[in-house]
């Protein structure tokens, strides 16, 4: 997972956030249970409200890490990629061009997203699934975050979108476990990108981020689709496809990372 991932995709989900009423700060149950009064209101059934949110707890760690965070980076370029993209990353992100060749090509024909560039962002946030997603409740963390007033809203409003996921049937409570922003699967969508960009491309019925790779791969070429992504077209630093990165990553220095990873696995 990338160290700036908790600021990805903030200033684009502040926008689609909805208005919520409840009141952040003070005795942590009573503004839960505030919350799922708005989260009714808002279409959640009582059968979901009440296995994801009884008897949750306030989470600690989650705060301090977030207080700790800084969305800024004091390297270079060269310093960062270095440390990003080695040739045993190249090697597999080479072996899973080969490998689901055939899913790449179909992505690519019905969202116009080359795949050396969904292999990329696939091989920097989670090593292609095989690492790590984060070990931290989603349902906790994301109540943690909404309870505390410097970003109440917008953790509101994630809140209420991880138990969409939870009541489409898209992924089980069991399997709401994200990183400390309460990211969730192989490339780590926070749950409104979840809801907004999710595709079920492997055609079970449900939109799963975290076990099926059609449907990851999928939902992040829509993610860049929708924001304007073009095939054939430059993605390097200046063009409109490194603006539409954007939207997955606002830090120049990331969105340089996918495009050079993007190159190196074809060879360029």
């Amino acid at each position: 997972m990338s160290i700036i991932r908790p600021f990805i995709l903030f200033c684009a989900v502040t926008i689609a956030t909805p208005s919520f009423a409840a009141r952040c700060g003070g005795d942590f149950s009573s503004f839960v249970a505030s919350f799922s009064s708005e989260a009714a209101s808002a279409g959640i059934s009582q059968g979901v409200i009440g296995s994801a949110l009884s008897g949750v707890g306030e989470d600690m760690a989650v705060l301090n890490f977030d207080r700790r965070q800084r969305y800024t980076f004091n390297k270079s370029f060269e310093q960062y990629v270095s440390t990003r993209v080695g040739s045993g990353r190249i090697n597999g992100g080479r072996a899973m061009l080969q490998r689901h060749a055939a899913l790449l090509a179909s992505i690519e024909a019905r969202f116009g997203v080359p795949r050396q560039i969904l292999v990329a962002i696939w091989g920097l946030e989670t090593d292609f699934g095989k690492g790590d997603m984060g070990k931290l409740p989603v349902i906790r963390t994301l109540a943690t975050l909404a309870h505390d007033c410097r970003r109440s809203e917008l953790f509101q409003g994630e809140l209420l979108a991880a138990l969409k996921i939870v009541q489409r049937g898209d992924l089980p409570l069991r399997d709401m476990i994200g990183a400390f922003a309460g990211e969730i699967g192989q490339t780590q969508f926070l749950p409104s990108s979840y809801i907004k960009y999710g595709v079920d491309f492997d055609g079970d019925g449900r939109v799963d981020l975290r076990h099926s790779v059609p449907d990851v791969l999928a939902s992040t070429a829509n993610l860049l689709h929708t924001n304007g992504f073009k095939m054939g077209a430059p993605y390097d630093e200046g063009s409109a496809n490194f603006e539409a990165m954007r939207e997955w990553n606002h830090a120049t220095i990331y969105r340089k990372t996918i495009a050079y990873f993007a190159d190196q696995l074809v060879g360029r």
